[in-house]
């Protein structure tokens, strides 16, 4: 299975693997707020996305577009301690 990475505490000097199907679901959001930036999936930008930034990503794109930024900026107002 293909993986990329992802920072696991806030330093970013720990990192783990998670599945490109995962990294890539939270990359179409993050290319819609942000703009392109492949190293943030491969690991060349800051080890991967934080394990805090994943889970934001993941619960915006559960939603309609329009509501990406909304979503994501609710999930990570409510991140404690990731």
């Amino acid at each position: 299975m293909a993986t990329h990475p992802v920072q696991t505490n806030r330093h970013g000097n720990l990192t783990a693997q998670v599945s490109t199907l995962v990294t890539m679901k939270a990359y179409e959001v993050y290319c819609h707020l942000y703009g392109e930036q492949a190293a943030m999936v491969t690991g060349g930008c800051r080890g991967g996305f934080g394990a805090g930034e994943l889970i934001a990503f993941l619960y915006a794109g559960n939603f309609p577009q329009s509501e990406w930024r909304q979503r994501f900026d609710e999930a990570m107002d409510g991140m404690r301690g990731l």
